[in-house]
Formats: structure tokens, sequence, C-alpha cells
């Protein structure tokens, strides 16, 4: 099965909005509700997520409804790359966490998943006004922007590429030290994955995972403008 590129580059937005959201898990109908309150226009703006895109929710099955809209660009999560590795991932962690839904679906159905969460790349990096902005769904694994994308561009393969994905798309430990030592080569790094309370920043990190997968217990969509880094969204949905 073929797969997409490691990483995404975007050019500036002259039109209108580039706005970032934190993990989805199956939440599309609160994602859009928070997407009208901020006055999204999906003829100018643009959509970016930090991965996750189902497990846990309702509308798991409508992923693959958003991923066909030309204004949505999502990194790949953790949660979306047990999608990809479905065959031989640990099923039992898997829906224990969230992934029951899967089961559920015809092998063909499953097959289509995969073959779509497959193109997902690692890190996404857009232009802003102020420079480059990147995307991952839970932390860099070098200081600098740039080494992980010379990484990834240079076509690393095997246990090297699981290393890197690995922390790209689980680790937590930036934010279990509290480092704020930040990214080089970037003007921001947006990540989501740890689920908090408010959006918060370590260094030029940008952490907005706030739950909008539970909005029972008050969590909501942040959605981070990357032009201005300010939220532009920041109460629960009705």
């Amino acid at each position: 099965m073929s797969e997409g590129a490691l990483i995404s580059r975007f050019p500036l937005n002259e039109r209108g909005r580039d706005l970032a959201v934190g993990d989805i898990h199956g939440y599309f109908a609160l994602l859009q509700r928070a997407l009208d309150r901020a006055g999204f226009d999906p003829a100018r703006d643009r959509l970016f997520s930090v991965g996750d895109l189902t497990d846990r929710g309702p509308e798991c099955a409508e992923a693959l409804d958003w991923l066909d809209q030309p204004w949505f660009h999502p990194v790949c999560g953790n949660h979306d790359d047990y999608v990809c590795r479905h065959q031989s991932c640990d099923r039992e962690n898997w829906i224990q966490n969230g992934g029951s839904w899967f089961q559920c679906l015809s092998r063909a159905e499953q097959d289509s998943f995969a073959a779509r969460y497959r193109m997902l790349p690692i890190a996404i990096e857009v232009a802003t006004p102020a420079g480059p902005v990147g995307l991952l769904h839970a932390d860099c694994p070098f200081p600098s922007w740039q080494t992980l994308l010379d990484r990834l561009d240079g076509g690393v393969t095997g246990g090297q590429l699981r290393a890197i994905k690995n922390i790209c798309l689980w680790s937590r430990r930036r934010i279990e030290l509290m480092d704020e030592s930040g990214i080089e080569d970037l003007v921001a790094l947006i990540v989501g994955h740890t689920p908090l309370s408010a959006p918060a920043r370590l260094g030029n990190v940008f952490y907005i995972d706030t739950g909008g997968w539970y909005p029972h217990a008050g969590g909501f969509f942040t959605l981070l403008d990357l032009h201005s880094l300010t939220p532009v969204s920041l109460s629960p949905s009705p």
C-alpha cells in the first residue's frame, strides 16, 4: 500500500485565515459548531488539525468526508496510526482506547480508511506573515525543526523512522518536564495529544487539545489562528 509524503508544506494564505484545532476523536458535529461560531469560511480559510481524527466519539465514520474537503489538512496522530497499522497493531489496547468503531466496519471499509490515513503526513509546515509554523501531533524529536525536515526529506526508513514517529506521535516529555526550550527554525510549533483544561504554551510550542472530544466533562475545541497565534474559539458548544 502506497503512503503519502511525510511532510506537507503550505504557502501563505493571502485570502483568509489559517486555523488549527486540537484532537477531534470523532466529534465532528461539535467541531463544525466551533467553526461556525468562529465564522470559518471554507472558500477562503484553511483548517489544520494536529491529528487523532477518530476513536472515542460518535462520528468516526465521517472522517473520510472531512478528509475530502480541500480546506481540511491534518497530520497523523497516534490514534490515526492505529488505523494505518490495523492489521498488526495491539488491537486490544486500541479497543480500550476507543477503537471499537473500526472493528465494526467491513473489511473493504477498513481498507478504505487505512489507505486514506496512510496518506496523512507526520509533519505540516505552514507559511505565515511572521514565518513558518509547524504542526505535529505530540512533539518534535529534535531541538530544530529543520533537522526534523531534513531527516524526513532524506528518506529515513526502518528503525530510525519508527523512532522519529514515536516521538512525533506519542511523546509527552516536554509538557511533563515543563520544558520551555522551544523549537528552533519556527515561529511556533502547534501540537495536541495531551488534553488540557485550557491551551498552554512552553517556549514557542503551543498545546491546543482542550478536550473537544469530552464535552460531557467540560472539554471544548480550541481554534488557534496561525497568523496571530491567538485563539478565536474557546467556549464550549451550547
